[in-house]
C-alpha cells in the first residue's frame, strides 16, 4: 500500500542538503516573485541565499497571512495526561531512563485540569502523553476524550502512534485532530535518538499521517524537532510530506509547528544551533509556500520573539502551558517534558494579541466562522 515512504525514498538527504546551500540571491528573487510557489522555490527561501531577503520574506507572509486567516489567532492549551513512557528518547524528560516520579492523571484529576482551563477560556485542548501502550493506550485516551467532551469543542491529541482502526475508534469518540511530529526525516540521526522501544520504529512513526489520513481525520499536525538536525533539511522534508498529505488526503486540513529543543532533565544540546531569525525565516517560507496551511507556535519560544511572530505567519499559538501531568491544578510539582520560555498567563497573551489588533479565538476555524 502507498504511503509517504515510497516518496521519501526518492530522496537523498546529501542532495537536498547540497541543494538548498547552492541557491542563489537570483534564486530567492525567482521565488520571490512567483505566484505559485513550488518546493524548489522553499529550498531558495530556507537557504543561507535567503538571509539578505528576510525583511521581505516576512512582509509578504504578513500579507498572505491577513488575507486568508484575518486579524485572529486561535488559541489552544495542552494538557498532560501522563509522563508514564516506554521509549528512550535522547531529548526528552520523560524518556524511560529518566528516574523521575511518573504519574498518569484519574478521571477526577482529568477533570480538575479541564475545569481549570474552562475557566481560563480555552475551547481547544490538546491532550498529550508519554508513549506507554498498557497504561495510556488507545482505551484510556478514548475515555479521556469521552471525559472532556462536554468541556471543548475541539479535542486533539499528541501520543504515540496509533493504528488505523484505534484513530477511527477516537475519531468516533469525537477526536478532532492528531499532532505527530517524526522529530527528525534522517533515519541514521533518528535511530541514534530512539534507540529503545516502539518509537526506535522509524517508518512505523513515518506512515501514521497515512493511517490518519486513511482513517478520515478533520486535521493532521506535523514538524520536525529543531535542532536534531540540519534544520533546513528536516524543514523542506516536513513540506514535502504537506504536499504529499494534501494531495493524497485533500479533504484533511493541516497544520506545522516548530519546535525547537529546550532544555529538559538530563539535557541534549542541539546538533545544529536555530536561531530566531532562522526561526523567522523558515516559517515565513513556509506561509510563502502554502496559504492554507495553520502555522502553530508554543511556549517553548520567548516572548519577546512569540509578541513578534504573531503578525508574521504563525495562526496558532500556546499561552501558560504546563508540560507535566496534572500541571495546572493536581500536581504543579512533577517534573516537566520540557522547560517552557514565555510563562506569561492566559490573560496577558490575550491582553498582548488585542493590543497588536488581532483577537484571540478559543475553538478551532472551522468551528468559529
Amino acid at each position: 500500500m502507498s504511503s509517504f515512504k515510497h516518496t521519501l525514498n526518492k530522496y537523498s538527504w546529501d542532495d537536498v542538503q547540497q541543494s538548498i546551500s547552492a541557491k542563489t540571491e537570483a534564486d530567492v528573487h525567482t521565488a520571490l516573485q512567483n505566484g505559485k510557489r513550488n518546493l524548489e522555490d522553499f529550498k531558495a527561501l530556507i537557504s543561507p541565499a535567503a538571509k539578505p531577503f528576510l525583511e521581505q520574506m516576512a512582509q509578504q507572509s504578513r500579507i498572505i497571512t491577513k488575507k486568508r486567516f484575518g486579524n485572529i489567532m486561535q488559541m489552544y492549551a495542552p494538557m498532560y495526561l501522563s509522563n508514564e513512557c516506554q521509549n528512550i528518547c535522547t531529548y526528552c524528560g520523560f524518556s524511560m531512563t529518566n528516574k523521575i516520579p511518573r504519574k498518569t492523571l484519574s478521571d477526577s484529576e482529568i477533570i480538575k485540569e479541564a475545569e481549570f482551563l474552562k475557566s481560563k477560556g480555552y475551547d481547544h485542548i490538546l491532550l498529550v502523553t508519554g508513549e506507554a501502550n498498557k497504561t495510556v493506550g488507545v482505551d484510556y485516551m478514548c475515555n479521556a476524550v469521552k471525559v472532556l467532551r462536554p468541556y471543548f469543542s475541539n479535542i486533539s491529541i499528541e501520543i504515540q502512534p496509533l493504528d488505523q482502526d484505534e484513530y477511527k475508534t477516537l475519531i468516533e469518540n469525537g477526536l478532532y485532530a492528531t499532532l505527530v511530529y517524526q522529530e527528525t526525516y534522517h533515519r541514521e540521526t533518528y535511530k541514534i535518538h530512539h534507540p529503545k522501544g516502539k518509537k526506535s520504529n522509524f517508518d512505523y512513526r513515518l506512515e501514521t499521517a497515512d493511517r490518519l489520513g486513511k482513517a478520515g481525520i478533520h486535521k493532521i499536525g506535523i514538524g520536525a524537532l529543531l535542532g536534531l538536525e540540519d534544520w533546513r533539511v528536516d524543514s523542506f522534508f516536513t513540506a514535502l510530506h504537506l504536499k504529499y498529505l494534501q494531495k493524497t488526503y485533500w479533504k484533511t486540513r493541516y497544520s506545522i509547528s516548530f519546535p525547537r529543543l529546550r532544555p529538559f532533565s538530563g539535557g541534549l544540546e542541539p546538533k545544529v544551533e536555530m536561531t530566531d531569525s532562522d526561526l523567522l525565516q523558515v516559517i515565513c517560507a513556509y506561509r510563502l509556500l502554502d496559504e492554507e496551511v495553520e502555522l502553530s507556535i508554543s511556549t517553548r519560544e520567548n516572548e519577546v520573539f512569540r509578541n513578534n511572530i504573531v503578525h508574521l505567519g504563525i495562526t496558532s499559538m500556546s499561552a501558560e502551558s504546563k508540560t507535566n501531568p496534572g500541571g495546572y491544578v493536581v500536581e504543579s510539582q512533577s517534573l516537566e517534558q520540557f522547560e517552557i520560555s514565555d510563562e506569561r498567563s492566559t490573560e496577558v497573551i490575550a491582553q498582548m494579541l488585542s493590543g497588536s489588533g488581532i483577537e484571540p479565538v478559543w475553538k478551532d476555524w472551522e468551528k468559529s466562522w
